[in-house]
């Protein structure tokens, strides 16, 4: 079941029931930021003509929360739940603890027996609250500020970047590569490619001494451009033009 190694199984001997609850998203961040620190609030369950109701009533000490600059509201305390049924799933709460000298312990917590949605109550707070997250999330993320003196702490500009001056260079490469004649060109591709079968473009241009543009200019008449497969983005001659397989055929005949 798991890749870790072994699972604690302890939870499923004591047949451990547990809930699944889903909780808005502020209310979590203040749990949060209570870690350690006491209880975050009461959990009260009562039956109403035989029906269960279960309410969450955040501490008093958790409500506030801060928006940017000096704005401040604060979240409901009560929070009412919205049972619901595990259905036909099976679903289960692990655990897992990191450990430095072995593998990660993983444990099962137990089995979810009911599962619920803990929601705000809609009162004054609650309104105040929605309207202050609606504000934070329409707000531009960036700003335009004027500066009183120049930044030089952040950013410098520089007279020419890096891929410029790597583009002037092989522009400058390419100008110094004189064109020969076409018949010589094609000498010297027909004598590489006796020797192998694929070239990329970048072989070809070291082995002529030409330009890329003249010599795909070339290529395009005596060769094939391999977009996929095993040699894919490298050249080879056309079929007639593949002198040393006519001479291989030949030996095999007197074979």
């Amino acid at each position: 079941m798991s890749d870790k190694g072994e699972v604690d199984l302890t939870g499923a001997k004591q047949n451990t029931g547990v809930w699944l609850v889903k909780v808005p998203k502020y209310l979590s961040q203040q749990w949060a930021k209570a870690a350690g620190r006491g209880e975050v609030g009461k959990l009260r369950i009562s039956k109403n003509q035989g029906k269960a109701e279960v309410a969450f009533t955040l501490n008093e000490d958790l409500t506030a929360i801060d928006g940017s600059g000096d704005k401040r509201v604060h979240a409901p305390r009560d929070h009412p739940f919205s049972m619901q049924t595990v259905g036909g799933q099976m679903l289960a709460v692990f655990t897992e603890t990191p450990s430095e000298h072995s593998k990660d312990k993983v444990a099962l917590e137990g089995v979810v027996v009911q599962r619920a949605e803990c929601r705000p109550a809609v009162n004054d707070s609650y309104m105040k609250l929605k309207r202050m997250q609606l504000e934070e999330s329409i707000k531009p993320l960036r700003l335009s500020q004027q500066l009183d003196k120049p930044v030089t702490s952040n950013y410098k500009p520089v007279a020419n970047h890096a891929s410029n001056l790597e583009y002037d260079r092989k522009k400058k490469e390419e100008g110094k590569r004189a064109r020969v004649d076409k018949q010589q060109v094609l000498d010297m591709l027909f004598s590489a490619f006796e020797k192998h079968q694929y070239y990329n473009i970048k072989d070809l241009v070291d082995i002529t001494k030409q330009p890329v543009t003249y010599l795909k200019e070339i290529l395009r008449d005596i060769g094939n451009y391999n977009v996929k497969g095993t040699h894919k983005n490298t050249w080879e001659l056309r079929p007639e033009y593949r002198h040393y397989q006519v001479e291989e055929e030949k030996i095999e005949e007197r074979l």
